[in-house]
């Protein structure tokens, strides 16, 4: 059960679902730039943190009673605070932002201008910034795939590059799209940011696109949820939301008859072939025979339900990441993983 503080007058045209867990050294710095912007809402779901979190959100909501309300609920994981972040939110639109992420505020600024303007519209894209520790900001760009400045639709969009990948970071949904898309994540699983993506992606028609750096994704820390040691030991977690993932993937048939644009079939396309990539990589990089049986079990599931994807998946991805033996094929899947996990940012 959840225990909900705050009160809010009028309706936002923005809400921030900011999920945190043991978040104390990383909340003030979230907080800062988004706190006391007219026409945002900033809702905190404290999952169930054993540090001072819940106490930093509260004092937040406190100073900031018109637009700050904190969520304190037992742990449920990343996508157990999303889903009460999204019940709770009230806004016209929905960003997440992880508790150790931080917003640039002009881009803030810039985005609810256009956001004030977005009428119909049920998706807006931006640029974002990976922060890795101990190295040089470096963004992420969308200027060649979206024409900025106006509402676009899936045929008027390009090609990603195969190192561009359409991450959470990067997407402002419509509340209501979100909600009757169907979206729940599962809860006590991590990597639901690529389910948060896919399930309402389906269903955007049409969208903005704004090239500005908002987000900043702060990688690399030691213990984070996408470092490599972290990512082998929760791989079945990976491969539990590859599958809902791929579950969401509308049939061949859907684009045939128009319902899903084509641009659109083939950007959910691009966005599972990286995240299974990875998945696939890390298992055999771990290189243990359980390893490798979970790897191999994935792949004939994806096969017995649907053959052309599995070709399709293995031949622009997978195949440079199989288990070759001797010391020449340790290097090449060694070399697949790190490819792989710098196409789809966790790098």
């Amino acid at each position: 059960m959840s225990l909900i503080s705050g009160t809010l007058s009028g309706v936002p045209l923005l809400t921030i679902v900011v999920p945190a867990y043991n978040a104390d050294a990383y909340l003030n710095r979230a907080m800062g730039a988004i706190v006391g912007m007219a026409g945002v809402e900033v809702i905190v779901v404290n999952d169930g943190s054993t540090d001072r979190t819940g106490r930093l959100a509260d004092v937040w909501a406190a100073r900031y009673p018109d637009s700050v309300r904190v969520v304190h609920q037992a742990n449920a994981g990343h996508g157990g605070a999303i889903n009460a972040g999204l019940a709770a939110a009230r806004g016209d639109f929905l960003k997440v932002l992880d508790a150790d992420d931080w917003l640039d505020e002009a881009s803030l600024r810039t985005l609810l201008t256009t956001l004030a303007d977005a009428d119909g519209v049920d998706a807006v894209f931006t640029d974002f910034v990976h922060e890795r520790e101990g190295k040089s900001p470096k963004t992420a760009r969308f200027d060649n795939v979206f024409p900025a400045g106006r509402v676009f639709t899936w045929p008027e969009t390009e090609r990603f590059t195969r190192r561009q990948v359409l991450m959470m970071h990067a997407i402002v949904f419509r509340t209501q799209l979100l909600r009757d898309s169907g979206l729940h994540l599962p809860e006590h699983t991590f990597y639901v940011d690529n389910l948060f993506v896919v399930t309402p992606l389906v269903h955007v028609r049409r969208m903005r696109y704004l090239p500005v750096p908002l987000y900043r994704y702060y990688i690399g820390r030691a213990g984070q949820s996408v470092a490599p040691e972290v990512m082998v030991r929760r791989v079945d977690q990976q491969l539990r939301v590859n599958r809902l993932t791929l579950a969401e993937l509308p049939s061949q048939a859907d684009v045939t008859r128009g319902d899903v644009p084509i641009q659109l079939y083939r950007a959910l396309l691009h966005h599972l072939e990286g995240v299974c990539a990875v998945t696939s990589a890390t298992l055999a990089r771990a290189g243990t025979r359980a390893h490798l049986a979970q790897r191999d079990a994935f792949w004939r599931e994806v096969k017995a339900e649907n053959p052309w994807l599995y070709t399709r998946m293995r031949r622009t991805l997978i195949g440079a990441t199989s288990n070759l033996p001797g010391q020449a094929g340790r290097h090449a899947t060694s070399l697949a993983y790190h490819v792989a996990r710098r196409v789809v940012g966790f790098s």
